[in-house]
């Protein structure tokens, strides 16, 4: 039976290495180039701070997404503790009288009125934002890193302390409370 390889860090190489393949993750992840760049800054000087524990099980690359992924995380929870906000897509109409989906050739096509349009989504943004606010806390938190940054269930689990049936759960009660506020806010003009 073979050792398995031990893996080393260079920070003398991180930039040149690593840098364009973690701002890549992370710009699909938060909403400007500059908070990316940020972010990846924080994550070479979170690695510098703690290559005493880095145990040479993982190679360079996925000990930095480690980290970088633990930085995303803390910004999320730190403007969700400041009530922040996200633009988030939600599937609405799954019940009710206006349930349906669309058959991808009878999508409705663009309206010629950018500007009424652009009013109409800043207005529609504003009011899923508000919902997303009323959200109770836990709820917010699952629903952003699962539905707007795409995390994988079991990082979640893993980071928050619960279970997947409980995350689902929380998915579900959330997206019901959306749609719901949505319904009265939105829909309902």
């Amino acid at each position: 039976m073979t050792e398995a390889k031990k893996h080393t860090l260079d920070p003398s190489k991180w930039v040149d290495s690593h840098s364009d393949y973690l701002f890549n993750y992370t710009i699909t992840r938060v909403d400007s180039q500059e908070l990316a760049k940020d972010i990846v800054q924080e994550t070479f000087f979170s690695g510098l701070k703690a290559m005493k524990n880095f145990r040479g099980q993982a190679a360079e690359r996925t000990w930095l997404i480690s980290i970088l992924k633990r930085k995303i995380i803390d910004h999320y929870r730190k403007i969700n503790s400041a009530r922040g906000k996200a633009e988030v897509k939600v599937n609405f109409y799954e019940e009710g009288d206006k349930k349906g989906s669309w058959i991808e050739e009878r999508v409705p096509q663009q309206w010629g009125n950018e500007a009424e349009k652009n009013i109409e989504n800043t207005e529609l943004k504003g009011t899923l934002d508000g919902c997303i606010e009323n959200l109770p806390e836990k709820y917010r938190t699952v629903f952003l890193l699962k539905n707007v940054q795409q995390y994988e269930t079991e990082e979640i689990c893993n980071e928050l302390g619960i279970t997947a049936s409980n995350l689902w759960v929380i998915i579900h009660r959330a997206r019901h409370q959306l749609r719901k506020c949505m319904e009265d806010n939105w829909f309902a003009k």
